[in-house]
């Protein structure tokens, strides 16, 4: 999907904290991977199950998304930066969406896709190329997450086939329907 327009999307999590965030965390990583993320970084506090439960998913449901945890997300964002990627920053303090997405799109960089946690220390809004509002209205950062990569992708990531999956949905207008490969 993101190689049609030169590049790729990974996404950064900021301070997360297992003992409040293990289900928005993962649900972040869920939304980036259905949305159409290659992958995800994390940093705050190492948290192998949820780690487990979004490899889990990916064997189920297939697709390549892994997740990794980084020490020192200021060096993952320079990191970034110096390989030739670009760095949005959600936050409800930015540019509006509708305004920046189609410079967004048009680059050929990578993307490193950063979603908060906790406060969001002031040097995220100084090292990113884009600090970018979905809304400029209190929100969750998997909301903000869907709705950017959405447009990014022009609404592409609905066609997305999951490669090796294991379990597929088949669409239809009532009822549960699973096909099992």
């Amino acid at each position: 999907m993101g190689e049609e327009g030169g590049w790729r999307v990974y996404i950064l999590r900021l301070g997360h904290r297992p003992d409040r965030d293990k289900r928005v965390t993962t649900h972040v990583f869920l939304a980036a991977r259905a949305f159409g993320a290659h992958g995800a970084f994390y940093s705050g506090q190492k948290d192998e199950k949820a780690e487990r439960s979004v490899k889990k998913t990916v064997e189920s449901w297939g697709g390549q998304f892994k997740v990794e945890f980084v020490e020192n997300w200021i060096d993952k964002i320079r990191g970034w930066r110096r390989n030739g990627g670009e760095v949005i920053h959600l936050t409800m303090y930015g540019i509006p969406l509708n305004e920046a997405i189609q410079k967004i799109r048009e680059s050929k960089k990578d993307k490193l896709i950063i979603v908060g946690g906790t406060k969001v220390p002031r040097t995220v809004y100084e090292l990113a190329d884009w600090n970018v509002s979905v809304t400029s209205q209190p929100h969750s950062e998997v909301s903000a997450l869907s709705v950017f990569l959405h447009e990014l992708y022009m609404g592409r990531e609905f066609e997305k086939v999951f490669e090796n999956a294991k379990i597929r949905v088949v669409p239809q207008a009532r009822g549960k329907k699973i096909v099992k490969n």
